[in-house]
């Protein structure tokens, strides 16, 4: 059914003249006539009389006035719900305890009033598809393109992370830094600090490493940055069991961001151990699509531009991909 056809309708029947219903919706009068006359074709009834002085409704006009309304209310509210600024920004954080959460909440706090809708998509492939296809506005990856192989020969590589696809931008918006997390048994749980390099030979489990992930693809080239092996057998059971494993074992450590929150028992005696010289950083930015209207994407880009921590003072290391 044609809205404008139902909008002159109720206008008309509203002001009683045509004339007027035509200055009320800035229209001719010609205009008028035509859409209630498709309109009651439509219908196949009369919706008007019309006398000396104007129109007047019929017994069907009459009746079919009320839901005339109710469909217009009902345009509108379907309407309003997409106008841009009128719905909750959607927005994906990888997971609920990870840093990407932590930044969004820190958004929160600052614009109260802005609704938010929070998801948890697995990896970036899904999180680009989201975006491109609109069901989210923007997601917080680590952005890595999958190797590809070069010509003659050459060994495989990570191509740079701005390679992003047509209509899609993105932005660095935190680097978090990197922690080992020892049991109180482990040899370096007593250490304030340790750098990168003295975690060769120690025993790094992550069972949450997938291959083919964006993180995946951190902790590898962190591994041979700085010699390690890190180990992603066994399947993974979540956080509180690998916290479990990791409180009982001398061998085992594991590594952790520094925002992602962890509360483990105090009998557990679990050691968040920093790692400096170079401090490992994990990249992470924010992906949306450059036609995107919402208003509060744009407030939380310039939320983010001044909000994650900075290490100005600190040698750091990240992925080539990310540099």
């Amino acid at each position: 059914m044609d809205l404008d056809a139902v909008r002159t309708f109720v206008t008309a029947a509203e002001t009683g003249r045509l004339q007027d219903a035509a200055t009320t919706l800035s229209v001719t009068q010609q205009a008028v006539s035509k859409r209630v006359a498709a309109l009651e074709k439509e219908l196949a009834v009369r919706l008007f009389t019309r006398t000396p002085r104007g129109v007047r409704l019929t017994i069907d006009g009459q009746a079919f006035l009320p839901h005339a309304r109710a469909l217009l209310d009902t345009a509108e509210r379907a309407m309003a719900s997409v106008r841009p600024g009128s719905r909750a920004l959607r927005v994906d954080v990888i997971g609920r305890r990870l840093g990407p959460a932590a930044l969004l909440r820190g958004f929160h706090r600052a614009c109260p009033e802005v609704e938010l809708d929070v998801v948890t998509l697995f990896d970036a492939k899904e999180a680009l598809a989201a975006i491109r296809s609109g069901t989210i506005d923007a997601s917080f990856r680590a952005v890595t393109v999958p190797a590809r192989r070069l010509p003659d020969g050459i060994d495989a590589v990570t191509v740079p992370a701005r390679r992003l696809p047509d209509g899609i931008d993105a932005a660095r918006v935190h680097d978090e830094p990197v922690q080992l997390l020892t049991g109180p048994r482990h040899a370096l749980a007593t250490a304030r600090a340790v750098t990168p390099a003295q975690l060769a030979g120690h025993r790094i489990w992550m069972p949450g490493l997938v291959a083919g992930t964006e993180w995946a693809s951190y902790y590898d080239e962190f591994a041979t940055e700085f010699g390690l092996t890190i180990e992603a057998t066994g399947p993974d059971f979540g956080t509180d069991p690998l916290l479990d494993t990791i409180a009982d074992s001398p061998q085992l450590a594991t590594l952790v961001g520094e925002q992602t929150r962890m509360v483990w028992p105090t009998d557990q005696d679990l050691r968040r151990i920093t790692l400096r010289d170079p401090v490992p950083v994990y990249p992470h930015s924010l992906i949306w699509r450059s036609d995107n209207p919402h208003p509060a994407l744009a407030r939380l880009r310039t939320y983010l531009d001044g909000a994650g921590p900075r290490h100005p003072h600190a040698e750091t290391w990240a992925p080539h991909w990310a540099r």
